[in-house]
């Protein structure tokens, strides 16, 4: 899963072109929004659409589920995993 982690890490960094940070700047377990990475609502459209095209995610903008998924890269990381296992079972 580590990888996975710095894949979303690097996903992060590049969907919303941070430039002065690296994938080891960012905390696995720390918030994305407010007081951690400081993420804002902007940020959240554009990882919702970096999901969609590297992983083929789709999220609902208005969900509560989504607010949960986007809490951190390891929550991110387990909306991934819990995507590639249902297209593993089709």
């Amino acid at each position: 899963m580590d990888e996975l982690y710095t894949e979303i890490k690097q996903m992060i960094i590049s969907s919303l072109a941070l430039e002065d940070i690296s994938a080891e700047d960012i905390e696995t377990d720390a918030p994305l929004f407010g007081e951690g990475l400081g993420l804002d609502s902007i940020d959240a459209l554009e990882l919702g659409v970096a999901l969609q095209r590297q992983y083929g995610i789709t999220l609902a903008s208005d969900s509560a589920d989504t607010k949960r998924h986007f809490a951190s890269v390891k929550a991110l990381a387990e909306l991934v995993e819990a995507h590639r296992a249902a297209k593993e079972g089709e």
